[in-house]
């Protein structure tokens, strides 16, 4: 089955790129798809999101990285997806997302919601906390993917201030 993981992923964390390699090795083929949350004030564009999760995931053979707007299952439906991949840390997590699975549910029975809980070591992990501690100059070596980590600096022209 082909399923999508959607996000914003601004900026793509450890945690998204944990969900994404799993749910390769679970699916047939994963579309990692940048929605652009208009709720969201984002640090960068649908562009550099591309480029950054394509480079994240260049050794998996069964994922495509693309970018849409829109409703979600029209872009499921689109590609010919059977599922929806969502990651989950939290019980708020849950909530939302169980509200959000219920109408892509009613606009197209047919396309699944499937949950994958993050791994224990990223369940703290959010991009929002991310660009705060690289705004601050904090490491975050081991929070984002390396093709991440310098452009995260550089766009808030910070210099890490190394290991802590």
């Amino acid at each position: 089955m082909k399923v999508v993981y959607p996000g914003s992923f601004d900026p793509l964390t450890n945690g998204h790129l944990d969900i994404i390699r799993r749910a390769a090795r679970s699916f047939d083929h994963v579309f990692v798809v940048v929605f652009d949350n208009a709720a969201k004030n984002a640090l960068f564009s649908v562009e550099e999101r591309v480029a950054m999760i394509n480079e994240s995931v260049g050794d998996v053979s069964n994922v495509t990285v693309d970018s849409s707007s829109g409703l979600l299952v029209n872009y499921a439906k689109k590609c010919g997806a059977g599922g929806i991949v969502k990651g989950l840390r939290a019980v708020s997590d849950f909530d939302y997302e169980f509200k959000m699975a219920l109408m892509n549910k009613k606009l197209v029975p047919e396309i699944e919601t499937v949950f994958m809980m993050t791994s224990l070591k990223y369940l703290y992990l959010s991009s929002s906390l991310v660009k705060e501690v690289a705004s601050y100059g904090g490491c975050i070596r081991d929070l984002v993917p390396p093709a991440v980590e310098a452009r995260l600096f550089d766009k808030l022209k910070k210099k890490p201030q190394g290991d802590i």
